[in-house]
């Protein structure tokens, strides 16, 4: 059966594309618009409507065609067609069109969609832009400042606000197929001219030139070194300065300089890496997961909090528990705090805020919980306090609820077995805040159920979270990545550079936030307190934390006491450079022997992407992790790891594994060789030029 359909409707060609499940532009699909389109010319329609069955219009590119050489009828081909029809033509848009499935529709004489529409072109979040005239057609259409913030963040517009922008022509309620065919009939009536957005006048004012000057830098700032958004920022220049067909030229070479980007590589392997990580290898496929209804959270901090929140929006009732009633207050008034500068924002309605707050209680007491299919302990990182509230909630909770710690780095096993019911216990960590930050860890105990991981995994996607699978060891896969990644920045700290090159270096390489900042934010009394419950052993070399060590004990915890490896403006929270700190670090060095020495960026740079890739390694041949790019999902989503480098396991195998291998070695021979062993897996695959993929 075809996937596009041609027949004619009371002089009104209907060309209905039926590729489910999001109809996209696949080469079948190409091809059977460029047949409609000819069969169209011929006949006695007097004006051609593309309307989609299903869920949605054409939702963007057949994702299996993806990294494939192009088969003609590519998209230009055939937008081409559409673009010098000779008909009018309409585009009936609903659900999403996006991508190519908007540039179709931009190649239409008009546009109507269904009220809960929504377009875009999402492209830049592959590290690419439009190619197919979306940069040259939008600003025509819907002017400067609208084609930059849609093209340059990708995000749908709702039906309403484009058809305010000028990107669409009509809103319709109800049926979408009844409402376009009376739009057409409407625009055949007042004899509608043949509008074609390329014949649309467009120039730069110089409001526009400042917002295109302003865009430039915000956002370099903010995609910390993209090219993509850039490049986009020059093809809506060129549609202001060039002619159509010009524009479009520079268009198509941005766009093939966009493909040959190492950047886009690394964005389009977080796409599929994102959607990998919710398949749990080696699970029955029959493992259905259950139903959650109802959620406790222990602890009404601001974790505690941030949790709650994450399932109220999603609809689901939560009981916020704290045995100080206090607390419990507090962390109501929180959230409510949190809620109301969110409707500054216009991100909530006050109307939503309310639904939303009605969907959690505070409470004291753990008898609340009695019936709650899910209960989340958020409390802090004490494995003894943790496995006294598991003991209250395995004597409290029905026999069927799933029973989750919010732990950093605890065992699992050890917290599971003072109840019992540990094939119920598992890990749900969050990270902060928890109502922002996108990533879940979801962590396997030795006893846990296939069917509680599964349910953990669905809610998290339910509530917007990117769930991935750890098993169970120190730091499961993050934190303890990030142990290497904290050890060698603390290193160069001792060995020579200043807290400042060493962010600034991570930093400019595209990190959110570079390492000894992040140490500030968090508070370096909690790393404290935590090397404080390990052995020597685990503590490593005193190299690696006597300085963090010695700011605590200075009592410099970071920003939250004004002073830590920086000095913190009281007002602003700016970091400012602290000359003692560097002072501390060289006596450090002293006291251990260390002779300190200039380092370069690119060996802060090399020294802490590879640490965290090595530890990557031995975490995916010990199974912790299932697949490397679930290494990357979790740095990606988690921890600040510029989407354009793709995630440290990414980085390492663009690099190339046996340059890796060699330059951790040379590494070793120079600075401590302990730090320095490859890891056995990186090794064998260097050695035999297989990748990280193929041993998956």
């Amino acid at each position: 059966m075809s996937v596009v359909t041609y027949h004619l409707k009371d002089a009104i060609g209907v060309i209905t594309i039926d590729n489910p499940p999001v109809n996209a532009m696949s080469h079948a699909v190409r091809s059977g618009l460029v047949d409609a389109l000819d069969t169209a010319a011929e006949d006695d329609s007097q004006a051609l409507l593309i309307i989609c069955k299903g869920r949605t219009f054409i939702a963007g590119a057949d994702i299996s065609e993806f990294g494939k050489p192009p088969k003609s009828p590519t998209l230009r081909d055939m937008l081409d067609m559409l673009d010098s029809h000779p008909k009018l033509t309409v585009a009936a848009i609903h659900g999403t069109a996006l991508g190519g499935g908007f540039e179709t529709a931009l190649c239409c004489n008009y546009r109507c969609a269904l009220d809960t529409a929504k377009v875009g072109l999402p492209e830049v979040k592959l590290g690419l832009l439009p190619g197919a005239g979306g940069t040259q057609r939008t600003p025509r259409l819907a002017g400067a400042a609208d084609a930059i913030t849609l093209i340059t963040q990708g995000n749908p517009m709702p039906a309403e606000q484009a058809l305010t922008s000028g990107l669409i022509d009509q809103v319709v309620q109800g049926d979408l197929l009844a409402g376009a065919v009376d739009y057409v009939h409407r625009l055949i009536a007042e004899d509608a001219p043949r509008r074609r957005a390329r014949d649309l006048p467009f120039s730069l004012s110089d409001e526009d030139r400042e917002a295109i000057a302003s865009a430039r830098k915000s956002l370099a700032k903010k995609t910390r070194g993209e090219h993509a958004p850039q490049r986009i920022l020059d093809c809506i220049e060129a549609a202001a300065t060039l002619d159509f067909n010009s524009g479009l030229a520079r268009e198509r070479e941005l766009f093939d300089a966009c493909m040959t980007d190492p950047q886009s590589a690394a964005m389009r392997h977080m796409f599929f890496a994102e959607r990998q990580a919710a398949k749990i290898q080696g699970m029955d496929p029959s493992v259905a997961p259950r139903d959650i209804g109802s959620v406790g959270i222990i602890g009404a901090g601001t974790m505690g909090g941030g949790i709650a929140m994450c399932f109220a929006q999603a609809g689901i009732p939560v009981t916020l528990l704290d045995m100080n009633s206090d607390a419990v207050t507090a962390g109501l008034d929180r959230i409510r705090k949190n809620y109301a500068i969110s409707v500054k924002r216009g991100r909530f309605s006050e109307e939503q805020v309310n639904a939303i707050m009605a969907n959690i209680e505070g409470s004291s007491d753990y008898a609340d919980l009695a019936e709650t299919d899910l209960v989340i302990e958020a409390v802090f990182e004490n494995l003894a306090v943790k496995q006294d509230v598991f003991r209250s909630l395995d004597s409290v909770c029905k026999a069927d609820a799933i029973l989750a710690s919010n732990t950093s780095y605890q065992s699992i096993d050890d917290i599971a077995a003072v109840t019992s019911r540990p094939q119920s216990v598992l890990g749900t960590h969050f990270f902060s805040p928890a109502n922002v930050m996108k990533l879940l860890e979801v962590v396997r105990g030795a006893q846990t159920d296939d069917e509680i991981i599964a349910t953990a995994m669905a809610v998290g996607k339910k509530i917007g979270k990117v769930p991935v699978l750890a098993g169970m060891c120190y730091g499961f896969i993050g934190n303890r990545m990030l142990r290497s990644y904290g050890r060698e920045a603390q290193l160069c700290l001792i060995e020579g550079a200043t807290p400042a090159q060493i962010d600034g270096a991570m930093e400019r390489w595209g990190m959110a936030m570079g390492p000894i900042a992040v140490g500030d934010l968090a508070g370096l009394d909690i790393g404290y307190k935590a090397r404080e419950q390990l052995t020597p052993e685990q503590k490593g070399k005193p190299a690696s934390y006597i300085v963090a060590d010695r700011l605590v004990e200075m009592g410099r915890l970071g920003q939250k006491s004004g002073a830590g490896y920086y000095q913190y403006d009281p007002e602003t929270r700016a970091r400012i450079e602290d000359p003692s700190v560097i002072e501390l670090a060289a006596q450090c060095a002293a006291e251990l022997g260390i002779k300190q020495r200039s380092i370069t960026d690119e060996e802060i740079v090399d020294r802490l992407t590879l640490a965290l890739a090595n530890e990557g390694a031995r975490i995916l041949e010990e199974g912790i992790a299932q697949r490397a790019s679930d290494i990357d999902v979790v740095y990606c989503f988690g921890y600040g790891f510029p989407r354009h480098r793709g995630g440290p396991m990414w980085t390492i195998e663009a690099r190339g594994l046996d340059n890796a291998v060699q330059r951790m070695k040379a590494l070793g021979n120079s600075l401590d060789a302990d730090n320095w062993q490859v890891a056995p897996l990186l090794q064998q695959l260097a050695e035999s030029g297989e990748s990280l993929k193929d041993w998956q």
